[in-house]
Formats: C-alpha cells, structure tokens, sequence
C-alpha cells in the first residue's frame, strides 16, 4: 500500500528561473486571450456585434489555435524546444499587434486567427518544457506556479487592460500585452538554456509518422479527450461573462476592474497551496473534489439576476477557486501520460483538440445565448451552466482512467526511470 503524502523534492536555482520565464510568457498568452471577455461588452456595443458575431470572434482564435497545433504537432520533438517556443511567441507578438491595429469586424476576426496560429502553440511547447526540466513529484507545484499566470492577468492584466480600454479605446489593450511580450521574448533568447535532450531518442525521422504513431495510442487518446472536455467550461463561461455581469447582474464597467482584481488575487493565492498539495496528495482527489465544488458554484453563479457587487464577488471568488484547484492536478496527471520521445507531439495534440473543442464550445454558446438589445440581459446563460455540468461528471470519468492509468504503469515499472532528469514515476501520483 502506497503512502499518500510524499517527500517534496526542492528545485533548483535554473529551475525556479525556468518557471518564472514560462509564468509570465502564459501571463501574456492568457491575457490575450482573457482580455476578449472583459472588452466583450464594449466591443458588442462599438462594433454592434449580436452575441453569436463575438462568440465567433472569441472561437477563432481558438479553431486556428487547434489546427495550428495539429498541424505542428508532427515536427514538435524535432527541433530544440527552446527555438520552437520563440518562433511562435514571436508571431503570437506579431498577431497580437495585429488586432491593436483592426479597424473592423472582419480584420479584428483575422487577426485573431493569425495570434491563434501562433499563440495557441505556446501552452503546448511550455508543458513538454516543464515536463522535460522538471520531474513528476515536481509538476503540481510547477503547474501551481506557472498557472498563477491566470490569476495574474486577472489581478494586473485584466483590470490595466480595461483602465488603458476606457481611456483610449479597445485596441489599446492589445499593443501593451504587444510590448510586454517583446521584452519576455528577449528574455527568453538570452536567458533559457536550449532543451534538446529528447532529440537524442527519437525513432520517427517522419513528422507525419510521428504524429500519427501519437495519436493512435490508446492511453495518450484518453488523456486528449479527458482535457478537451476540461477546456468546455471555460471556453463556454468566459465569453459572455462581462456581458452578463453588465446586463443581467447589473454591475457597472467601473466595479469590473475591482471584482477581476480580487477574483485574480484569489487565483494568485489558490494556485500554490494546490499545486503543493497535488505533490503530497492524490492528485486524482483533489481534482474531483474541486470539480464538484466548481460544478455546485456554476449552477448557482449561472442563474443569478440582479445582485449587489459585495455577492457577485464572493461568488466569483468561490466558483474560481473551483476551477483553478482542478486545472493543476488535470494537467499534472496527463503531463505523465505521454513518453519523452512523444511528449512534444503529444502536448500540441492535447492543446489542439482541447482549443478546437473550446471553439465549438464559444460558437455553441453564442447561439444558445440570445439578447434582445446590446442592452438587454441576456437569456438562456444558465443553459450554459447545466452544459458544463454534465460535460464535468464525464471529465471526471476520465481523469479517473488517466489516473489509474499511471498508477498501473508505476506499478508494473518500480525500478525504471524515462531519463536521468526524472525520478521513478511510481513516487508520483
């Protein structure tokens, strides 16, 4: 019988430099993508966009994200990880500067695909990065960290955003995260050391072979499908979430930077303490636990009407909390899924068909949603809720499996380890 707490193993000096270049290079991607939400309302109105024409906009970013990950995930353990994560950041940068210059609809739409190519690759290279520096007993914490960049964008981002959008218009938010970006790209060419040790095992000289073997493993198909689910929520929540905190909640544009700000805060304090606790506990338990939480606080959040701010933020914060404590454990088990020699593929896989299906998810729910006016409150947002619910209950079915899955693999493995840099996985879940 295995002992459920665990010794924490320490990091290193270059390690904690590793997780802060790859936490404020996701605080950049996130923001970029979170921004959307908050300037929702405001470019529904600037714009006059039905709530289906922003759903639209919001899953764009995410289908090119998908595709672009499909289409990279072939040639993802070819090149050192280092160089392929600068060349996306660097047109996640150019895409970025793209939409801060739109002046329409259908050239706001094009940029965002353009970012999507590019920034939808950036999650993926991060976690085979993590999953390479850093070893399995390591990773809740890690996850905690590098996520923190979710609350961050909530707690700076988000609310700076907003502030230079009200001052100077909806593009302005977009060339800051722009010149952010560029002083982190810098950072990144200087600072990270290459990462090239997977290249010494690969078998697959074809890309396209690579690929395909990857996909046609049975357990890697499981931990696919298990995070597509998880993106749902999210991708079916966040587009319309100012919109119907504005219009059905009744909270002002200027009460929205404080309810981000403490909402982001919360994330910021939350993310740690789960990531820590995911390395000394079952991580398959935490998860649950935070899923049934996030799914109760959903429910209630999702079928709100007129509320005071004091509520509505102590309801964000507590559904929050629900699905910030299920991200790190979720993503630490399925980054033990896949072999070193397959994890480049298998992390842009992952990352594509969990932002393909956040797309179909922003599109199905920007026709589920319906208002009447750019001023009337939105109908049918507690749809969204049950939605998410039930797609939840599967999600955690099959993290269930992820977690046997690896459980069993440690098991019948007690004495091998993948390479010198990770310790023997059956130390790990």
């Amino acid at each position: 019988m295995k002992k459920e707490k665990k010794d924490i193993i320490p990091l290193t000096g270059y390690q904690k430099f590793a997780i802060f270049i790859l936490a404020i290079t996701q605080f950049t991607v996130i923001l970029d993508f979170m921004i959307m939400s908050p300037l929702g309302d405001m470019l529904m109105k600037s714009l006059s966009l039905k709530p289906a024409n922003f759903g639209f906009a919001v899953s764009a970013y995410a289908f090119s994200a998908g595709i672009s990950g499909l289409l990279t995930a072939g040639f993802a353990d070819k090149f050192d990880r280092k160089k392929l994560l600068l060349f996306f950041y660097i047109g996640f940068i150019a895409g970025t500067i793209m939409c801060g210059i739109a002046t329409s609809y259908p050239l706001l739409v094009a940029a965002r695909i353009i970012t999507g190519l590019f920034g939808g690759v950036i999650g993926s290279i991060s976690m085979a990065i993590i999953a390479d520096i850093f070893t399995i007993q390591q990773r809740g914490r890690v996850m905690g960290f590098v996520q923190m960049g979710f609350g961050a964008s909530q707690v700076l981002g988000i609310p700076i955003g907003l502030y230079l959008a009200n001052v100077l218009g909806w593009h302005a938010p977009f060339i800051w995260v722009a010149a952010m970006a560029a002083i982190i790209a810098i950072a990144i060419a200087v600072k990270l050391q290459p990462i090239t040790a997977h290249l010494a095992i690969q078998r697959e000289h074809s890309p396209l072979t690579h690929l395909v073997n990857t996909v046609a493993k049975k357990d890697y198909r499981v931990g696919f499908t298990a995070t597509a689910l998880l993106s749902i929520g999210g991708f079916m929540m966040m587009p319309f979430g100012t919109a119907f905190a504005i219009n059905n909640l009744h909270i002002t544009q200027g009460q929205l930077v404080p309810l981000f700000m403490i909402s982001g805060f919360s994330s910021l304090l939350i993310m740690p303490l789960v990531g820590r606790l995911s390395d000394k506990i079952d991580k398959f338990k935490i998860f649950a636990v935070a899923t049934a939480w996030m799914m109760i606080m959903v429910l209630i959040y999702t079928n709100l009407s007129v509320t005071p701010i004091w509520l509505v933020v102590i309801l964000n914060v507590l559904m929050m909390a629900g699905v910030m404590s299920r991200m790190v454990p979720s993503q630490a088990l399925v980054s033990a899924v896949p072999a070193m020699q397959d994890r480049g593929a298998f992390m842009s896989i992952n990352s594509s068909l969990q932002q393909i299906a956040g797309g179909i998810a922003a599109a199905v729910a920007g026709m589920i949603v319906m208002q009447k006016d750019e001023f009337s409150p939105l109908e049918h947002y507690n749809t969204l809720g049950y939605i998410i619910v039930g797609i939840s209950i599967i999600a955690v079915t099959l993290l269930y499996r992820v977690s046997r899955l690896i459980k069993s693999r440690a098991a019948s493995q007690p004495q091998k380890s993948e390479a010198p840099a990770e310790a023997v996985i059956s130390e790990a879940i």
